[in-house]
């Protein structure tokens, strides 16, 4: 039996939509776009949503309205994927990373820590769709008011650190009753391949920013500086009479088009009546059947605030080290079963080794990197499917352990 990690959920609303966008006449940013934003806001909540060509785009995108750069420093977890790093990197900040928890996601603690004067933004990851511990780093970012010293006009208007949610794997997932989107000031969603919902490449950046800021007014203001500054997107200019344009601002080229929007627009609202159901049935039946094996530390899925979006199962061996889940993996891709890390932590990479980061530093995201291992999670997986991976899983360990 052959079992990929992550294929992507195509259906025929997806084609259908997709084809809709080609037989239109018009594929780059348009009204699929719009209409995609206007679901995210619909389905999550938030005030306002820009859709661009990735998340890490939107990163970049969310750092440079709040006018961070050289001299600046955004606290970050070690344990993320390099995207999160490289967006506070490429706008000329410097990422000041901090440990985790057991759960993988950014410590309280230490975010408390590392908090000084150059401080401008945090940036929490919600690894694996579970919500990161919100209501004690709003607590801590207004505790440290005192210590932030506004540069510009938005960072005098906010007067404090501004909390940017690095959400790629976290749509769906909720902390209490609201999805995640309403628990940071600006938060960002990956539509990459492998997400819960894709656009094949994309993200979106969810408005949520407190008064006296209009999201409208700042949506405006980002949908413009994502089309290089340029005060009329390509679909208004073709409009007869509407050629004229100006450029206000030194933008970025970060757009998403139309024939990718139509995938997100099939999928959002599938995602949210019952794809989603299925990642959590998936997610479940690996609970059961995990929480019987002495060896297994099960990821976190559901508690009384929190309840994840399921997008990986993380699972980790009891005390294994790094080679060891190694040999683990190799054994269970004999038996054509895909199975993934996630992720190296950044003090691992060359690039941030170079920098002067060093895994010593970080050992819960080490000693969770060593033992994790990604399962197959995805609403194709039949049941018959489901059995052979966690009985490939468990033969894999019990014959390495």
């Amino acid at each position: 039996m052959k079992i990929p990690f992550s294929p992507p959920y195509i259906d025929s609303s997806v084609i259908e939509e997709v084809t809709d966008a080609l037989n239109s006449g018009w594929i780059t940013t348009g009204p699929k776009v719009k209409k995609l934003e206007d679901l995210v806001c619909a389905y999550i909540g938030v005030p306002n949503a820009l859709c661009v060509n990735s998340a890490t785009s939107g990163l970049m995108l969310a750092l440079k309205w709040y006018g961070i750069g050289e001299g600046d420093e955004v606290i970050i977890p070690a344990y993320t994927y390099a995207a999160t790093a490289l967006a506070v990197i490429h706008v000329g900040a410097t990422p000041v990373m901090v440990d985790i928890n057991d759960d993988f996601n950014i410590s309280s603690e230490k975010i408390n820590k590392a908090i000084s004067p150059k401080t401008k933004a945090i940036i929490p990851v919600d690894f694996a769709g579970w919500p990161c511990d919100y209501e004690e780093i709003n607590t801590i970012i207004e505790s440290k008011k005192h210590l932030f010293k506004p540069v510009n006009e938005k960072q005098k208007q906010l007067n404090r650190i501004i909390l940017i949610s690095d959400s790629a794997h976290a749509i769906g997932a909720k902390y209490g009753t609201d999805y995640l989107g309403l628990c940071s000031d600006i938060t960002v969603f990956s539509f990459h391949a492998v997400k819960n919902v894709t656009t094949a490449e994309g993200g979106v950046v969810c408005l949520n920013l407190p008064k006296p800021f209009d999201n409208q007014d700042e949506y405006s203001y980002l949908r413009c500086y994502a089309l290089n500054g340029q005060t009329k997107d390509a679909f208004t200019k073709s409009k007869a009479g509407g050629w004229r344009y100006d450029i206000i601002y030194p933008g970025l080229k970060i757009n998403m088009p139309d024939v990718l929007a139509a995938i997100g627009v099939a999928q959002l609202p599938t995602y949210f009546s019952s794809i989603l159901k299925e990642r959590e049935n998936i997610y479940r039946f690996y609970q059961d059947f995990f929480k019987t094996k002495s060896w297994a530390i099960l990821p976190p899925f559901k508690s009384e605030l929190k309840t994840s979006s399921c997008h990986l199962y993380a699972l980790r061996i009891k005390g294994i080290s790094e080679e060891t889940r190694d040999n683990i993996i190799n054994s269970i891709s004999e038996k054509g079963v895909a199975v993934n890390v996630h992720f190296q932590p950044l003090p691992l990479l060359s690039l941030f080794k170079n920098m002067g980061y060093q895994i010593s530093d970080y050992p819960i995201a080490y000693d969770n990197y060593k033992a994790e291992i990604s399962l197959p999670i995805y609403p194709q997986l039949t049941r018959k499917e489901l059995e052979y991976i966690v009985k490939s899983v468990e033969q894999a360990v019990e014959m390495h352990l």
